[in-house]
């Protein structure tokens, strides 16, 4: 029921580094619960338009995998939920799947929308201090978006999906001895009539360093936002912004 969107994105980021960087393979595996409001709306042409739209806890998980290798890249896997839904009075008219929306009708939106980031990368430079890391990120969206006018009855229903190569980067900083980092991880494309963006800026700590494990938690701050142009029939103008807490643990 769902197909694709595709996208460029450059990113630029910080995150917390451990007290040694890392000299064989090692493996990331986290998870985050993020607090979102959000902001815009859609319709099949440019004249999209703005929905009153819930805030919402999304979930998101990644696994990466970091080898020694030389010109082999590391591989990281990102899933994101964008759901969310409301309750609008429409202050002007729109259409969507064929059908005319008039202002002043009262309509009921949902958006059924997920990500998952397939990113490929090399560790430019990684220290007790600082890390950067630089490489290319196939980002794949697949969406539902409802529309329901409570007074006729009248319903749109359409999906789309697909896989967009971006750039990416990643940048880390950190205390040696102290466990204390922050970051910042971002994603950036415009592309023809798309632009799309996806960053985070978050404080690190790790409170357990050890040769099995270690596990850091995350505080911080995520937006995301995307204006698409006729993928597939849609157009859509949304934003995601709000507060996220996760762990992550490196074997």
């Amino acid at each position: 029921m769902k197909k694709s969107i595709m996208a460029l994105v450059l990113t630029g980021s910080f995150a917390a580094t451990p007290v040694m960087a890392d000299t064989i393979a090692g493996v990331y595996v986290g998870a985050q619960g993020w607090r979102s409001a959000t902001d815009g709306g859609f319709a099949d042409n440019n004249n999209t338009a703005n929905f009153n739209l819930s805030d919402e806890t999304q979930s998101s998980g990644y696994v990466a995998f970091e080898h020694p290798v030389p010109l082999v890249p590391n591989i990281k896997l990102n899933y994101t939920s964008l759901d969310t839904q409301g309750n609008t009075q429409l202050d002007a008219g729109f259409t969507f799947d064929g059908d005319l929306y008039t202002a002043d009708s009262e309509v009921y939106t949902g958006i059924d929308l997920n990500s998952t980031d397939i990113i490929l990368y090399y560790e430019l430079f990684d220290n007790d201090l600082v890390s950067f890391d630089l490489g290319i990120n196939g980002k794949y969206v697949d969406g539902v978006l409802n529309v329901r006018e409570e007074s006729t009855a009248t319903r749109g229903a359409t999906d789309f999906s697909g896989v967009i190569p971006m750039a990416y980067s990643r940048v880390q900083v950190g205390l040696p001895f102290t466990g204390l980092g922050a970051y910042a991880e971002g994603s950036y494309l415009s592309f023809d009539d798309h632009t799309f963006s996806d960053y985070q800026l978050a404080l690190t700590y790790s409170f357990i360093e050890s040769l099995a494990v270690d596990m850091t938690l995350q505080l911080g701050y995520r937006s995301v936002e995307m204006d698409i142009e006729d993928l597939d029939g849609v157009y859509a103008d949304l934003s995601y912004d709000g507060a996220f807490a996760g762990l992550e643990l490196h074997f």
